[in-house]
């Protein structure tokens, strides 16, 4: 049985293709999987009341009493303003406006400040950003969004300051 000429060409041309698709994707299949691109970041929400700032800063402040450590907590919106502020008895006259800082810095750049401590050294164009970068500042987040930041300043070291804001942010799980 004879075949066409053109029959044997759309043939063949028919496994060529076959071939090449089959060997794309084993190629993709080798091929490294390109990483997941990051999570959209945690959206803004409206600023937090002055019940629930109350109520974090209390509990910021009750763990620096604990600590022996006189501080300041802020609580500010998710546009950096401030909500509420509480300076402890006999604390420095710069906690207040670090506190501050820390809190602005985690709500505009939605992270804890921690994290800009932690890269600076190796990063150092980090602290050219208008973050403050010492630990002791973190977002808040209520419902999924952010709805403002605290931040402490007070202890000798930032993890005094990540305790206290910490606990603050934890009051208001509760």
């Amino acid at each position: 049985m004879r075949i066409p000429l053109f029959a044997a060409a759309l043939t063949s041309i028919a496994a060529l293709g076959s071939y090449s698709v089959s060997a794309q994707q084993t190629g993709d299949a080798a091929a490294p999987q390109q990483a997941a691109p990051p999570a959209a970041p945690t959206p803004y929400g409206l600023p937090i009341d002055l019940a629930l700032a109350r109520k974090a800063a209390d509990a910021g402040v009750a763990k620096a009493k604990a600590t022996g450590y006189p501080s300041a907590v802020a609580i500010v919106g998710p546009a950096g303003e401030l909500i509420f502020l509480e300076k402890m008895d006999n604390a420095n006259n710069s906690t207040s406006e670090l506190a501050i800082k820390k809190a602005s810095s985690a709500a505009a750049f939605r992270r804890p400040t921690k994290l800009f401590e932690d890269q600076l050294a190796a990063r150092p164009v980090v602290g050219q950003l208008g973050v403050t970068a010492v630990g002791g500042g973190i977002p808040i987040v209520i419902e999924g969004h952010i709805v403002g930041a605290i931040g402490s300043s007070g202890a000798p070291t930032s993890d005094g300051d990540i305790a206290a804001a910490q606990a603050g942010v934890d009051a208001l799980g509760k």
